[in-house]
């Protein structure tokens, strides 16, 4: 996986989803994608607001399930300040559980 961010005060949270042509063809490209969004729309609720991030899979990762790429990705956050203090890793059972999002 791979991260780019930037610091935006007041400038709210901002997400960009990159799968490049050179990765494979198009149904392989939409389905990292959508692994990607999966796993961040289940990350959002502990991201840092005001940043803006771009969020790209390796080839690797486009094999990968969004379970696994939510690992990576919830590590890569934690390990780059991203993710707010109430972070706490959830267990494998609460995967398919529907996410609350706060009010």
């Amino acid at each position: 996986m791979r991260l780019l961010f930037l610091r935006t005060p007041g400038g709210g949270l901002r997400v960009g989803y990159a799968v490049g042509k050179r990765q494979g063809r198009a149904h392989v490209r939409v389905r990292g994608r959508r692994i990607l969004r999966e796993a961040f729309r289940r990350l959002s609720p502990w991201v840092v607001p005001d940043v803006a991030l771009v969020l790209s899979l390796r080839e690797r990762g486009l094999a990968s399930d969004a379970r696994r790429v939510f690992k990576d990705m919830a590590a890569l956050f934690r390990r780059r300040g991203l993710l707010t203090d109430a972070w706490e890793a959830p267990d494998d059972a609460d995967w398919n559980a529907p996410i609350e999002r706060g009010a």
